[in-house]
């Protein structure tokens, strides 16, 4: 089924290539890599061989500036072969945006434009750890300038892509008394000194390598500032508004797959001498599905076209995160309960895309965080 009617020529012509690949080239392997846990390189080095990788890049720093609308369709359609390699494959370059967005060093912003675009560098955002989760402010991760450099001290945790990253985007502390407001945003190397912990053996998603990242007395010069000094915790927050739309359509995507396996099922599976999707329960079933992926797939577009125009998100941002993000959720589920007691067999795909999909509601802010900025926005501005 079509699922992007309004897609324009170039948005189609994008949606086909990544079909075209990630069904020939990483389709046939998923299970594979599912169990073992890895990041396919030889597929991401055939989509950036394909001109793939970067497309979020502005065109003034040698990318194709493609939209975050367009960007949105691209995470669903990958992320219907496999969710966890469409949020890394996307991830990694989508992250060059805080430091294309928000440094005021030009020579900054070419740097990572070219790390992406030429080198291929993977690029990991170093936000959460051991010890502060939802609350973010509440970090311990350091950073001290010293002369002409920063000296980094801290551990992150639950790092999307830190085994793997050239590059990393560190949050730290350059004055502990003044909470979110004495937070930082810096550009290190993982030749600067990095330590990778173990590689955590995840629930879902296990395309996608998470680990540890260990600071110990990273020396980095004081021109890797991204920005201000102060601002890194606004930077993040405002990156967050916008990475949350194209991160939930990678869950929608697994939701779609997960809906499309489900139609094929009930229409093969026989019981009482016709197929089960004549059984007006199950097709309602089905129904409903197809019914909130599409509702969901319509609030992500809006909330991208309204990213795009440069209208304040708002509880936008949040509403569009928690909707979707459980809207995956229950779709998988639906559709795992159509096939039954295979739907529960390691052997059907269906137990995969349901491990994939519980990931969603948690990570890019959890829903419970995401609903208390809109509780707190709509107590600010109901009258």
């Amino acid at each position: 089924m079509n699922n992007y009617k309004l897609a324009t020529p170039l948005q189609k012509d994008y949606i086909d290539l990544f079909k075209q690949i990630a069904e020939k080239e990483l389709a046939p392997r998923v299970a594979e890599l599912d169990v073992k846990g890895e990041f396919p390189m030889d597929v991401f080095n055939k989509m950036c061989d394909a001109g793939l990788y970067g497309l979020n890049i502005p065109e003034a720093y040698g990318g194709l500036g493609v939209d975050l609308k367009t960007q949105v369709m691209l995470h669903e359609e990958l992320g219907r072969v496999d969710a966890g390699f469409s949020f890394a494959f996307f991830i990694n370059a989508d992250n060059a945006d805080i430091v294309i967005r928000f440094a005021k060093d030009e020579e900054q912003k070419k740097y990572i434009a070219k790390k992406i675009l030429q080198d291929r560098a993977l690029c990991s955002v170093c936000i959460t750890e051991p010890n502060a989760g939802s609350d973010a402010a509440g970090m311990t991760t350091t950073a001290v300038r010293d002369g002409d450099e920063y000296v980094l001290n801290g551990t992150k945790s639950f790092i999307s892509g830190a085994p793997l990253a050239d590059i990393f985007l560190v949050l730290a502390k350059t004055d502990k008394d003044k909470g979110a407001k004495g937070i930082s945003l810096f550009l290190v190397e993982k030749s600067d000194g990095v330590q990778i912990g173990k590689e955590e053996e995840k629930m879902g998603i296990r395309l996608s390598s998470t680990s540890e990242v260990i600071l110990q007395d990273v020396r980095i010069p004081a021109s890797r500032l991204v920005g201000d000094e102060g601002k890194g915790f606004v930077y993040i927050m405002q990156y967050l508004e916008r990475v949350r739309f194209t991160t939930m359509a990678c869950g929608l995507g697994a939701a779609q797959n997960a809906l499309d396996l489900a139609v094929k099922y009930a229409k093969e599976r026989v019981q009482f001498g016709k197929p089960i999707i004549k059984n007006q329960a199950l097709g309602f079933k089905l129904a409903d599905i197809h019914i909130k992926i599409a509702a969901a797939r319509s609030m992500l577009l809006y909330a991208a076209a309204m990213a795009d125009e440069g209208i304040p998100m708002e509880d936008i941002s949040p509403s569009t995160k928690v909707f979707v993000s459980e809207t995956t959720v229950w779709a998988v589920n639906e559709a795992l309960q159509i096939f039954g007691g295979y739907g529960y067999m390691r052997e059907y795909p269906m137990e995969k895309l349901y491990r994939d999909a519980r990931i969603f509601p948690i990570f890019e802010g959890t829903n419970e965080i995401q609903k208390l900025v809109v509780s707190g926005i709509l107590e600010k501005n109901t009258n």
